[in-house]
């Protein structure tokens, strides 16, 4: 594949390529740096997984690495990226070192979406968290990840609130223990109710309260923002008062968790402000593409830029 010839014929999107994404679509180039194929750095760390534009860059993760760094994206995230080999870890972190990509999140535990999980105070099920956390230090050692994904787990329907939040807060704590000597954060993430019913943490000021009890620099919220609009709208003043506990952020439009533009979002107005707080972590693109095929990712790629032009 040859990237350069890729970047070239790929600056302008038309609005035939029914995106169902606004006129902006249409209208709006790529931006680029003068006199070069290479299209200029986003204002924002836009991380793309594994997966996300394997038609044009194919299926090797060195050569989708390679991919998003000729685009322009200088941030990456790995859900899976505990169960790949050691092997491959190492070649992704190397990768990713050459390129100028910084390593987002990864999920940190096995999480439970069905059963009670750090919520019941149950001891054993607290160890093997966090046994789960020291694997994924070793891990995140190896990527130079510095956060990782944490999911407190189901409800127990025969507990208070009260107790379970307590539950939770005192496995964070154990948890921060670990993880604050290595400089890393595990990120909670409040999921929304209709994807992911049932589950203890659910929207912004709740996680807010939790990492206000456990405490730590090493404790933080991931603030999902297809999530969010779901759970609780009200996007911009929510993430301004949780913004002295947010590390991270996600996105997917909503409704179809796609990407920027293919909904009710307006993301541009987002990405705006959370740029004028000062906000230069990064940001997971944790979303599917709306169009199959090249296409839709030539789609997605289009979309960030729109996004992005403030």
């Amino acid at each position: 594949m040859n990237r350069r010839n890729f970047v070239k014929d790929n600056v302008l999107l038309t609005g035939a390529m029914g995106l169902g994404m606004t006129g902006l679509l249409a209208q709006e180039p790529s931006k680029q740096k003068k006199g070069s194929d290479a299209p200029a750095p986003f204002h924002l760390k836009y991380a793309p997984h594994l997966g996300m534009f394997k038609n044009s860059a194919g299926d090797d993760p060195i050569d989708q690495l390679d991919f998003m760094a000729d685009m322009g994206f200088t941030a990456f995230e790995d859900n899976g990226m505990k169960d790949r080999t050691t092997n491959l870890q190492e070649k992704m972190a190397q990768t990713m070192a050459k390129r100028g990509i910084s390593m987002g999140v990864f999920v940190a535990h096995e999480i439970s979406w069905s059963k009670p999980n750090l919520t019941n105070g149950d001891l054993p099920l607290r160890e093997k968290f966090l046994k789960e956390v020291k694997e994924s230090i070793e891990v995140a050692k190896r990527v130079n990840a510095k956060w990782m994904t944490v999911v407190p787990g189901h409800v127990d329907l025969r507990l208070r609130m009260g107790y379970q939040t307590a539950n939770v807060v005192e496995s964070l704590k154990q948890a921060c223990a670990l993880l604050e000597p290595h400089g890393l954060t595990m990120v909670l993430e409040p999921l929304n109710f209709r994807d992911h019913p049932g589950m203890f943490l659910t929207d912004s000021p709740q996680a807010f309260e939790v990492c206000k009890a456990v405490n730590s620099p090493s404790c933080k919220i991931l603030f999902d923002i297809y999530h969010q609009q779901i759970q609780e709208g009200n996007l911009i003043p929510n993430i301004d008062a949780a913004w002295e506990e947010i590390a991270y952020f996600q996105v997917g439009d909503n409704p179809g968790r796609k990407e920027p533009t293919t909904g009710e979002i307006n993301y541009l107005n987002v990405f705006k402000h959370i740029h004028s707080k000062g906000y230069r972590g990064i940001v997971g693109m944790e979303h599917g593409n709306s169009l199959e095929g090249k296409e839709g990712e030539q789609g997605v790629m289009q979309a960030y830029r729109i996004s992005d032009s403030f």
